[in-house]
C-alpha cells in the first residue's frame, strides 16, 4: 500500500502539502484538486492527534456555570409562571368562566412574549435564563417570532411567511398528528 501511495506521489502534479504529508503518515492517497486557500488547516487527525485536539478545547473552553444557569432558569422559569398565576387571578376576578381563563394566560403570555422578542428584550432575557424562558409557552411564541424578525428584509411572503415557522414547525406537525392520534385511540376506547 506505502508504493502505491508513493507512486501516487511521484505521479501526482502537485498534490496539497498537509494532505501529502498526512497520506505518508497514515498511507493514505494524498488530496489532489484542492487549492491550498481551501484546504488550510484541514488535516485528518489520528487518534494522538485528536487526543491532543480534545485536550487544547477543554483548557481553551470557558466554563460554563452550572449553579449561576439553574438558579437562573428556575427563578425565570418559576417569575413566568407566577405571573400566570396571577393573570388566571385577574381574568378570574373580571368574570371569566374556568375554561376561558386557561386561553385567555396562554394567549396573554404568548402575546408579551412575542412582543418582548419584537423588541428586543427577551433574547436579552433569555441569555440570562437559558431554559428558564424556553420551557413555559413563551419559549414557543419567542421560536414563531424570532425566525420571522431574522428574515423581514427578505419580504413579509418569502421571508416572513415562509421562515416564521422554522423552528415551530415540526413542533406543530406532531402536536397536531400526536392529538389526532390520541383522538383515534379515545374514540375507539369510547365504543367499548
Amino acid at each position: 500500500m506505502q508504493e502505491g501511495v508513493q507512486k501516487n506521489l511521484k505521479n501526482s502534479k502537485t498534490p496539497h502539502p498537509v494532505c501529502s504529508e498526512t497520506a505518508k503518515k497514515r498511507y493514505e492517497a494524498p488530496c489532489f484538486g484542492h487549492t491550498e486557500e481551501k484546504r488550510k488547516g484541514e488535516t485528518r487527525m489520528n487518534a494522538s492527534d485528536k487526543e491532543a485536539y480534545r485536550k487544547y478545547v477543554d483548557r481553551r473552553a470557558a466554563r460554563s456555570p452550572v449553579l449561576r444557569n439553574a438558579v437562573a432558569a428556575f427563578w425565570t422559569g418559576g417569575s413566568i409562571c407566577v405571573l400566570g398565576q396571577l393573570l388566571t387571578a385577574l381574568y378570574r376576578a373580571l368574570g371569566a368562566s374556568a375554561e376561558m381563563v386557561g386561553t385567555l394566560v396562554a394567549v396573554t403570555l404568548v402575546f408579551f412574549a412575542a412582543l418582548l422578542t419584537g423588541l428586543g428584550i427577551f433574547d436579552r432575557i433569555a441569555r440570562y435564563a437559558g431554559a428558564g424562558t424556553l420551557v413555559p409557552i413563551t419559549g414557543f411564541a419567542n421560536a414563531v417570532v424570532s425566525p420571522a424578525m431574522d428574515t423581514k428584509s427578505e419580504g413579509v411572503v418569502i421571508g416572513i411567511g415562509g421562515k416564521i415557522f422554522a423552528v415551530a414547525g415540526p413542533v406543530l406537525l406532531y402536536a397536531c398528528l400526536a392529538g389526532a392520534i390520541y383522538g383515534v385511540i379515545y374514540y375507539i376506547v369510547g365504543l367499548f
